[in-house]
């Protein structure tokens, strides 16, 4: 079980850094990218994310030289956690295309046209994907019991909202008063209650 927290704990760290940046160096600096073109610009965020996974996996040690050792409550949570996040990923999924996911649509939206999607877990919550990937990335800290993971996820949520502002304005001017529209309908990551009236 140590191996297998170890694993999950070192790959979150190599992995979860680079695509939460990937975002980050997107939305702001969307008309940068755009000029020089999709494919050189994924290319090096893609060169990013690797570099990045190289250099925690370079220090790992020191990285993971912290940790709690196995906690069958905690992980019980975690397994939670990532169930909760498998659950809204199967109601995103279908609207998510792979071109979507890695921003085609941002980067060239002339080739990659794209719609506002208001359907399905988008006619309750404006941002699933970001949801989700909090509740993922806390499951695998929750499992793995390790400082450095703890840590990230504490650091993931605020650099997240800040994606989400950068995201929401590069829809606002894709979109207009139809995004506009949409805000005003449904929030960001609450649903309303919806009660039913009864019929007398």
């Amino acid at each position: 079980m140590n191996q297998a927290r170890y694993v999950i704990a070192l790959a979150t760290l190599m992995f979860v850094p680079g695509s939460v940046l990937f975002w980050f160096s997107l939305h702001p600096f969307v008309r940068f990218w755009r000029r020089l073109g999709a494919k050189p610009a994924l290319a090096l965020h893609y060169l990013l994310i690797a570099a990045i996974g190289a250099l925690v996996y370079w220090q790992r040690r020191r990285l993971l030289a912290v940790e709690f050792g196995t906690n069958w409550y905690l992980f019980a949570i975690g397994v939670a956690m990532l169930f909760a996040g498998a659950m809204l990923k199967r109601q995103f999924g279908p609207h998510l295309r792979f071109k979507i996911l890695t921003g085609l649509p941002e980067l060239d939206p002339e080739r990659y046209p794209s719609r506002l999607l208001t359907e399905g877990i988008y006619s309750r919550i404006r941002h699933p994907r970001y949801v989700q990937y909090v509740a993922v990335v806390l499951g695998y800290a929750l499992i793995s019991n390790y400082l450095a993971v703890y840590l990230l996820t504490a650091l993931l949520i605020p650099a997240l909202a800040l994606v989400i502002r950068w995201e929401e304005r590069e829809l606002r001017q894709r979109f207009g008063k139809q995004y506009e529209d949409y805000c005003a309908r449904v929030p960001r990551f609450i649903p309303r209650l919806r009660w039913r009236k009864r019929t007398q």
